[in-house]
């Protein structure tokens, strides 16, 4: 899921259909792709949410998701200058 949150014009592009990605990437979209349960997707986005790697943001009735690059950018500094 988070390689497909660094690139959603090339992983949802029927999102593009419904406004683009202002906002992030509707869960519904991930949901799709994923082809898993709402409940499992859910699951696992809360997981990397409260890691800090995504951010979610309410429109709405619609939940979008996107990556929090900052916190990338954090862990790969941290991996090379501790490892």
């Amino acid at each position: 899921m988070l390689e497909w949150l660094k690139e959603p014009e090339i992983n949802f592009p029927s999102q593009l259909e419904h406004g683009g990605f202002e906002h992030g990437v509707c869960v519904g979209q991930i949901q799709a792709k994923a082809g898993l349960t709402q409940s499992t997707v859910s699951e696992y986005l809360s997981i990397l949410q409260r890691a800090g790697f995504i951010e979610a943001k309410r429109v709405g009735q619609w939940t979008y998701y996107k990556r929090n690059e900052g916190a990338f950018e954090a862990l790969s500094k941290l991996i090379q200058s501790n490892l």
